[in-house]
């Protein structure tokens, strides 16, 4: 009898702790047949290994509408298609829109939920959120424009020296920005600095874990509690947090030490060490608050002005000429255009907002977001718990807010017509989720933009026949964030005396900066 027992009892146990472990899920699973009839269309069935799942997303909302629900994994999964749908939840019901996902991988194992940009609703969140506004809201952020009109006067002249390798100067240029207005200390040569490597691992990395369901573990949590060393997924960013810790807390020893020294300019650093009791973070916390501008401000700015480059190339006989005439105008032939001058430049500046929406970075947008109650819109039940995902893809390529969609066409924005927001596009997302350096990075296009079109002509490249080479304004990189793949253009000085200012400016340029320059080895 005894016997019978024992093995009855187990069985009973491990059914009762699976029942235990696996209720919320049952309950969720049970919710949502209850409410089958109300949930919004979608596909019977998912593709499965998409390496650009954007692509797909708009091809589901040209099918299904602006409202699509997928059961991806254990979760619900509704896909926005429309800046409207969009703005009616992320924006004007951001109280319940506003959390995210669970990231087993990229918020706990890999950022020990030190991240704010992946942390869900909660009181470290909002505390994450008033500290990163609080120094880059607008009026902080015009601030930092001298080291953004100095660091792109340099890139001006990287481009007239070597219009070859502009890639590598818009990185630099972006990498520079936002490590000086983060830690005081610019960026030289990307190739070689050792912080922007140890940052491009750092975001290789949780670009390549952030991803809803990619990870048994997010499906069973259970499993992240399995020792590492039977788990090499598990080691494998567990190693990647050790080098996360020693890059942020490094760059945060060393603004302490130049702060006590006298040395240190004014930089986010410098606000976050002057706050930390008040704030009441300890040293980690705050490593990773200043680590977030850094993380995600290099590859969008940089992204934005290659597609812009892509832009001029493919398109550039249909706007280009109509915004020279315009700097001409307005800032004449003997200096750069600077940040004063952007609004007089209307027609420039929908050039930067059609860059913006033409090609979006953040082609997924961004970090999902999830709702934390039930919810109905347009009749359609959308659960709690659901992870919503509001693909710039689909929003700035839709026909009836952008038709043509794939044609540059700054005109879009001198028009009179009816789109959520203020901006024209949705470039840097919705509510309380929005980018908190949208004004540091619009300012970095914006003027960069302005200042391409004064200084250079942006043509096709030409083959060994004096034939223009054609560009695929398609090409573009997988990814959370999607730039384009290496393509060939011409970038020469409009004239002689337009080389000679950029060469002028420069030389005064590297001048204000020589207080920016790190010590080598200094982490």
């Amino acid at each position: 009898m005894l016997s019978l027992i024992i093995p009855l009892t187990l069985g009973l146990a491990v059914i009762i702790s699976y029942l235990v472990l696996e209720y919320p899920r049952l309950r969720q699973t049970y919710r949502l047949w209850s409410h089958r009839s109300q949930l919004p269309p979608g596909p019977p069935t998912l593709k499965t290994g998409l390496r650009k799942p954007w692509l797909w997303f708009l091809e589901l909302t040209q099918q299904y509408g602006d409202v699509v629900y997928l059961q991806m994994g254990p979760t619900p999964t509704i896909i926005l298609g429309s800046a409207q749908a969009a703005w009616d939840l992320l924006e004007k019901r951001g109280a319940i829109y506003s959390s995210r996902p669970r990231f087993i991988m990229g918020g706990e194992l890999l950022s020990n939920n030190l991240r704010g940009l992946m942390a869900p609703y909660s009181a470290f969140w909002r505390r994450w959120r008033k500290l990163l506004h609080s120094g880059f809201m607008q009026r902080q952020s015009e601030g930092y424009r001298p080291v953004q009109s100095l660091e792109s006067k340099v890139l001006m002249h990287e481009l007239l020296v070597e219009p070859e390798g502009y890639r590598r100067h818009l990185e630099r240029y972006a990498a520079s920005v936002v490590v000086t207005v983060t830690y005081g200390r610019r960026v030289e040569d990307v190739r070689s600095d050792v912080v922007v490597k140890m940052n491009a691992e750092a975001m290789g990395r949780l670009t390549s874990v952030n991803i809803p369901g990619k990870y048994a573990v997010e499906r069973y949590p259970a499993l992240k509690y399995v020792p590492a060393v039977f788990a090499p997924w598990k080691a494998e960013v567990l190693e990647q947090r050790k080098k996360d810790i020693q890059m942020y807390t490094g760059l945060m020893d060393d603004a302490r030490k130049r702060r006590a020294a006298g040395t240190l300019p004014d930089c986010f650093a410098k606000y976050l060490l002057n706050e930390q009791s008040s704030l009441g973070m300890t040293d980690l916390e705050l490593a990773y608050a200043a680590g977030t501008p850094f993380g995600a401000g290099v590859e969008t700015s940089a992204g934005s002005l290659a597609s812009f480059i892509l832009a001029c190339v493919k398109f550039g006989d249909t706007f280009i000429p109509q915004a020279q005439a315009e700097l001409d105008r307005v800032v004449g032939p003997d200096r750069l255009p600077t940040f004063d001058d952007l609004p007089s430049l209307e027609y420039v500046q929908a050039v930067v907002s059609e860059t913006l929406r033409w090609r979006p970075v953040a082609v997924l947008g961004g970090t999902p977001h999830a709702t934390t109650a039930d919810d109905v819109y347009k009749g359609m039940f959308i659960p709690k718990g659901s992870t919503i995902i509001a693909p710039l893809w689909s929003i700035h390529l839709n026909e009836a807010d952008f038709p043509d969609p794939h044609k540059f066409d700054p005109e879009r924005f001198l028009k009179d017509r009816e789109y959520p927001g203020t901006l024209g596009h949705s470039a840097f997302g919705w509510g309380r989720r929005i980018c908190p350096g949208l004004h540091l990075g619009s300012a970095s296009v914006a003027i960069n933009i302005a200042r391409i079109l004064w200084a250079f002509n942006v043509t096709p490249a030409r083959d060994e026949k004096g034939q223009e080479i054609d560009v695929d304004i398609f090409a573009y990189s997988d990814g959370f964030n999607s730039s384009p793949l290496p393509f060939r253009c011409s970038i020469t000085p409009r004239s002689s005396k337009h080389a000679k200012v950029v060469v002028k400016e420069f030389a005064g340029a590297c001048e204000e900066l020589q207080r920016y320059t790190a010590a080598a080895g200094s982490l």
